[in-house]
């Protein structure tokens, strides 16, 4: 969404990644002037799709490129409330489906009845809006949020590291030598 408003023009965001200026703009944008029909409705199930809302996304800002006078690549005067509706149907849609995923793994006892934890990371850790949201799901089901720090959110080797020194100080099943390990770098 980033790339298709063309953020790295945008004079405030032209240094950030496509989601922190996405995060960024949304804050003084308006979700409501924009409404995105969340993906994937008709399946009640825990599965997570954006493709759908990448297209209606598109759609409308092909729209209101069009209600502008505006060649695609050029910054659209509403491009904050865009993102802020875009940020707001994706954090509806993970938190919907969490808690599908939070209600399933209690059902069926695959989470301990007392102390569950979500665990959050990844791009989408480190959005404040999302993580706001995923911790009033996990608040009012009783779950602790565990999530890493944002400048920890950005890059895959880092989570895992992360990972490692988390299992370490548990005192779970940390690799003691690298015999037998293999290495492939792609």
């Amino acid at each position: 969404v980033a790339r298709r408003l063309s953020l790295r023009k945008h004079p405030e965001c032209h240094s950030m990644s496509g989601g922190q200026a996405i995060e960024h703009l949304a804050q003084t944008g308006n979700q409501e002037q924009l409404v995105f029909r969340l993906p994937m409705k008709q399946y009640r199930n825990c599965n997570f799709s954006f493709s759908g809302l990448l297209n209606l996304v598109n759609n409308a800002i092909a729209k209101k490129e069009r209600e502008e006078g505006i060649q695609e690549g050029e910054i659209l005067s509403c491009v904050e409330d865009v993102a802020a509706a875009v940020q707001h149907a994706v954090a509806v849609h993970i938190i919907q489906r969490t808690y599908r995923a939070m209600l399933f793994c209690t059902k069926n006892s695959i989470l301990p009845p007392k102390n569950a934890t979500l665990v959050v990371s990844g791009g989408v850790a480190s959005n404040q809006y999302i993580r706001k949201g995923l911790q009033n799901l996990a608040d009012a089901n009783d779950f602790a949020l565990l999530c890493p720090p944002p400048r920890l959110c950005t890059d895959n080797g880092v989570m895992i590291a992360w990972n490692g020194i988390e299992r370490l100080r548990a005192g779970l099943g940390v690799l003691h030598r690298t015999d037998g390990i293999r290495y492939e770098p792609k």
